[in-house]
């Protein structure tokens, strides 16, 4: 009786587990599909910025017209951030020179669309764009830069690589 008792116990032990276990692999999997959900309204929110923004940079020139995008996002941002009661933003001045720069970096890829867009099109454009950010994310994760979790370049991810690459190239042609 007294083992019967003791397996009961262990029984319900494992299967107490094995539900913890479902709902876990379940929350794990809602969030993978939110942060997909996001990364993909990411995505739109750059293919239809780019037209609008090279149609404007076409009527008011490519620097006046990043000032316009920029301050719209700047008036959204400060909106967001007070919003959130102001984040950690009072931690500005620990940030490394890098990050504190890549506003620059937006001005770049402002100026890119503003150039590519009119002469190539729009899904030439962000298919370049696309590219750049693809070889820009393998050589990141390859070295762990910025902060980013090291991920060693497989034959997985390289096939990966290639048939995005091999989408573009037939995008553009």
């Amino acid at each position: 009786m007294r083992i019967m008792y003791h397996y009961c116990d262990f029984y319900r032990w494992v299967m107490l587990r094995r539900i913890d276990c479902l709902i876990l692999s379940g929350v794990l999997m809602l969030d993978l599909m939110i942060t997909v959900a996001i990364g993909l309204i990411g995505g739109i929110a750059v293919g239809t910025q780019a037209p609008i923004a090279a149609a404007m940079s076409q009527r008011v020139g490519g620097a006046a017209s990043s000032v316009i995008v920029h301050a719209g996002g700047l008036v959204a941002s400060l909106l967001l951030l007070f919003g959130r009661g102001g984040e950690g933003m009072s931690q500005w001045r620990e940030l490394p020179w890098y990050m504190l720069g890549c506003g620059a970096l937006g001005l770049v890829l402002y100026l890119t669309i503003s150039h590519t867009m009119p002469k190539l099109g729009a899904v030439a454009a962000i298919a370049l764009i696309i590219i750049g950010q693809l070889v820009a994310g393998v050589v990141i994760d390859s070295l762990g830069a910025f902060g980013a979790v090291p991920k060693a370049l497989d034959l997985t991810r390289l096939v990966g690589i290639g048939v995005l690459l091999l989408g573009a190239y037939l995008v553009i042609k």
